[in-house]
């Protein structure tokens, strides 16, 4: 089978959690013998095309814009043009695959040019994201959506809650919408003996010091102003001997300001971006990771946390209690609640042993549920039938 796929992020090239999916389920589709063209935008000086783990990547160029919804458009124009390009020259394709409704312009454009199905993965709502639609700017992007998976011949979403917000808010049928879980490479960890781990440690904390670590994007749907707010009691509890760490790029200053007002500017430190390799040696140093969304399609942060060995506290928004099994793989508490935030990290801190338990449970977790062999045997059994439905209709 072949597949054209379009990602506006693939890495280099990472924005949020869509490059990492597309790079680690395609390799696995390959294996199972599908041909994968992965269609995407340019990025510092990686090649225009590549063949990266069997799959083939298309970097397209995107011309000068004065916002980002003329950079989309530029990039729909550029990925529609060069993707059929693709599907003249090299042979013919079965599906066309579309991530999210970035794409969707080139996406649908293509589907009806060369007569080929297209299948959709929402990601994430836009409805979801700010708990309703309050701008034209909310509204623009809510109507790209439901045209995506109106012309989609089936939506792929990533947790079960996502496909009750994607029937109640884009108003798709329950039964044209496919689960399939997020996944992860569980991947080599640094060990202690790679790298000098107390010189490492104290560039983030004192020795006496627990180290308490959210990664993740700066934005108000994940939560960091409760975790800042639990903040206090938890170093109360402890005698103050912790120190947050907020890991990840972005507009900062409003959790400074509000680390401050709480009196707990000394106990936090926001690293900014911290490269994927760094990230691996901080991880081996952390003792509680903690994700307290408002918001969340799925959480594949608490995945890289398992595969880390890191115990995790998450909140219940989303798909995060379908991730994390509450006092088996981690600890669940309730959105948008610092008491309960702050019972949850507690836990983890004060028992140590038990924190241990968790990690044990969420590893072995991993390739049971969240493997992306698995989750690959998964998708192409939804390709199939897509295919399989296609020739039995005149388009």
């Amino acid at each position: 089978m072949k597949i054209l796929a379009l990602a506006w992020e693939f890495p280099p090239r990472i924005v949020g959690g869509i490059a990492r999916h597309v790079a680690e389920l395609y390799p696995e589709l390959a294996k199972l013998g599908h041909e994968i063209h992965v269609i995407t935008v340019e990025f510092g000086q990686a090649p225009g095309y590549e063949v990266v783990e069997g799959i083939h990547v298309h970097r397209v160029p995107v011309g000068p814009s004065h916002d980002f919804f003329h950079w989309v458009a530029n990039m729909n124009e550029s990925m529609g043009r060069h993707g059929g390009k693709v599907l003249q020259e090299d042979g013919q394709f079965d599906l066309i695959h579309a991530h999210d409704w970035l794409v969707s312009d080139a996406a649908i454009a293509l589907k009806h040019t060369f007569r080929i199905p297209l299948i959709a993965t929402i990601h994430a709502t836009e409805f979801g994201r700010h708990s309703g639609l309050h701008n034209p700017t909310h509204h623009y992007i809510h109507d790209k959506e439901r045209l995506l998976a109106h012309e989609a011949w089936r939506v792929i979403v990533c947790t079960n809650y996502m496909r009750h917000e994607v029937a109640r808010v884009i108003h798709t049928p329950w039964d044209k919408i496919d689960v399939v879980y997020n996944g992860i490479r569980p991947g080599k960890k640094p060990s202690r003996d790679e790298f000098d781990y107390w010189e490492f440690r104290r560039r983030f904390a004192a020795d006496p010091e627990r180290i308490v670590y959210y990664v993740g994007r700066m934005t108000y749907e994940k939560g960091i102003h409760v975790l800042l707010d639990a903040a206090p009691k938890v170093l109360w509890e402890m005698e103050r001997a912790v120190k947050f760490v907020i890991i990840g790029g972005g507009h900062t200053d409003h959790l400074k300001r509000q680390a401050g007002e709480l009196g707990i500017w000394d106990k936090c430190y926001f690293a900014g971006f911290m490269p994927d390799r760094e990230l691996d040696h901080f991880q081996t140093i952390a003792d509680c990771a903690v994700f307290p969304s408002l918001y969340e399609p799925f959480g594949i942060v608490a995945l890289e946390s398992f595969a880390a060995r890191v115990p995790v506290v998450v909140s219940n928004a989303g798909g995060f209690p379908e991730v994390v099994q509450h006092s088996k793989t981690g600890i669940v508490t309730q959105a948008g609640n610092a008491d309960s935030l702050a019972w949850g990290i507690l836990e983890v801190l004060k028992n140590p042993s038990y924190a241990k338990w968790l990690v044990d449970n969420a590893y072995a977790e991993l390739d049971d549920k969240f493997c992306w062999a698995k989750l690959a045997v998964q998708t192409a059994a939804i390709y199939t039938r897509v295919v399989q439905e296609r020739q039995q209709v005149d388009w």
